[in-house]
């Protein structure tokens, strides 16, 4: 296979992510909802095209892409696997953005530069997600057994998922955040959307830093559930690179899409637990009774679906008061919290 998909790849992530940075949030300013339903509608419509362009490259050949390790495919089926894949990593991405929430409250982050730190923590895992799934990739091709240690790790993964509690993020206790305060002293308070500042001649780290030290961590954490799901969707090192970019791409403005609302989807945990058990089960019967790419498809957006229907209508029936009429309690809304004043002081509202 030539290099040039992957050259003109790349180079479509870098245009993507400088229009995205340098003019649409070239200004540090909050995210609303509405903005953020249209630019995941911009995401999903992007990776939807890019898919009707794997399409034609596979189905005609294009620099000889869809042949790698002996194996070749219609352009149907590399549709499909892509398509499968995007939903596998975009759902599973999901369970992130709860630890997103989570950092940003304990940290207090003004809701102005929170994507800022999102722009910079996903572009990092983007690297570390082509890294994974190279290393991951070339090991499935080299032992014949590694597909199966990649499917039981992923049902260990949805067992623990599925019995774990919630406990809270600890950035006090993260490796990452004491090797940052031992190499930097640090400051409690934010200078705008700068992660280090020079104090009494000495360069400080802000709590912007710790912040998106943590990101960094943590999807790093989940590239070793997500990317492992992605094997048992398809073994093509570009289809799998470029669905987990494109799921990456749109997980900022997500975030914000739903941040007001994540803890209204208390069912969607059981939806991510079927979502990595079945492709798990799927890899285990992998040589024994292989389940099609339309089917898989088909089972985890029904699942998917199920569980954020679920959700919303448990929702819907809790938010009532006994009597009827309007919650007028003036909680914040679950996931974000409220802010500390130091926040407030930074003049992020």
């Amino acid at each position: 296979m030539s290099v040039l998909p992957w050259i003109g790849f790349v180079v479509l992530v870098i245009l993507l992510l400088a229009f995205d940075l340098g003019v649409l949030h070239r200004k540090a300013q909050e995210f609303g909802t509405a903005r953020a339903l249209r630019a995941t509608a911009g995401w999903v419509a992007l990776a939807l095209c890019f898919n009707v362009a794997v399409y034609f490259m596979y189905e005609h050949g294009w620099f000889g892409i869809g042949t790698h390790y002996g194996q070749s495919q219609s352009g149907a089926q590399a549709a499909a696997q892509f398509l499968t894949a995007y939903v596998v990593e975009e759902s599973l991405s999901i369970d992130n953005l709860f630890v997103m929430a989570m950092i940003f409250r304990y940290f207090a982050v003004p809701s102005a530069i929170q994507h800022r730190v999102l722009f910079l923590g996903i572009l990092g895992a983007l690297v570390f997600r082509g890294v994974f799934i190279g290393a991951g990739l070339a090991f499935i091709h080299s032992f014949a057994w590694a597909i199966y240690a990649f499917g039981g790790l992923l049902v260990v993964t949805a067992l623990r998922l599925l019995f774990s509690k919630e406990d809270g993020v600890h950035p006090d206790k993260h490796p990452l955040v004491r090797l940052v305060q031992y190499i930097y002293p640090m400051t409690s308070e934010y200078h705008g959307d700068r992660f280090f500042v020079r104090i009494a001649g000495k360069l400080t780290a802000t709590p912007l830093c710790l912040a998106l030290v943590l990101i960094e961590g943590s999807d790093i954490v989940f590239a070793v559930d997500s990317v492992p799901a992605v094997f048992g969707v398809t073994r093509d090192p570009f289809i799998a690179f470029t669905s987990n970019v494109f799921a990456m791409l749109g997980l900022r403005s997500l975030y914000f899409a739903l941040a007001a609302a994540l803890g209204s989807f208390k069912y969607l945990k059981y939806s991510l637990v079927f979502v990595l058990g079945f492709v798990g089960v799927k890899m285990l019967l992998s040589e024994v009774a292989p389940i099609g790419t339309l089917v898989s498809l088909a089972a985890i957006a029904t699942m998917l679906g199920a569980g954020v229907i679920t959700s919303l209508l448990a929702a819907g029936s809790d938010s009532l008061p006994p009597g009827g009429g309007d919650d007028v309690s003036g909680n914040d809304p679950p996931g974000l919290g409220p802010r500390t004043e130091s926040a407030r002081s930074s003049g992020s509202d």
